[in-house]
């Protein structure tokens, strides 16, 4: 399955492929301050592939907080958080923001409540390299 989305503007695009049906992706609702504030449904697939495209740099939000182990990429100009991506031993991966997801009513689980409160810099990037979805963002280096 492959997926296409967009931050309202278009400055952050997005391309995910799946290799799970759209009605078994399982839909994440992270309790921190950050995703709760921007409504934020995440959604990975380990066996899948992210693309992140930007089209200008400048005009993206680079944001850093709690274990500052990733990067989430928020739109300066119309404020939609897209992704957050981390590199981890060279590779990248990521977790997209399901609902900027044009077909995203295609997604019809429930949202899982999680909690990441807990781990230490250590355990979180061992799941993010387990969990998430292997990455490639062109247009802003990492």
């Amino acid at each position: 399955m492959r997926f296409e989305g967009r931050c309202h503007c278009g400055n952050l695009e997005v391309t995910f492929h799946t290799s799970q049906r759209p009605e078994a992706l399982v839909l994440r609702e992270c309790g921190c301050t950050f995703c709760r504030r921007h409504g934020a449904l995440a959604v990975t697939d380990p066996a899948g592939s992210l693309e992140v495209r930007i089209r200008d740099a400048g005009d993206v939000s680079r944001y850093r907080f709690g274990l500052r182990t990733s990067d989430f990429l928020v739109c300066r100009t119309c404020g939609v958080y897209v992704a957050a991506v981390s590199t981890i031993d060279g590779a990248t991966f990521a977790t997209l923001n399901a609902n900027v997801l044009e077909a995203r009513e295609a997604l019809t689980q429930r949202p899982v409540p999680v909690a990441y409160d807990g781990e230490t810099a250590e355990e979180r990037l061992g799941r993010r390299r387990r969990a998430w979805t292997p990455a490639t963002v062109r247009g802003l280096p990492l």
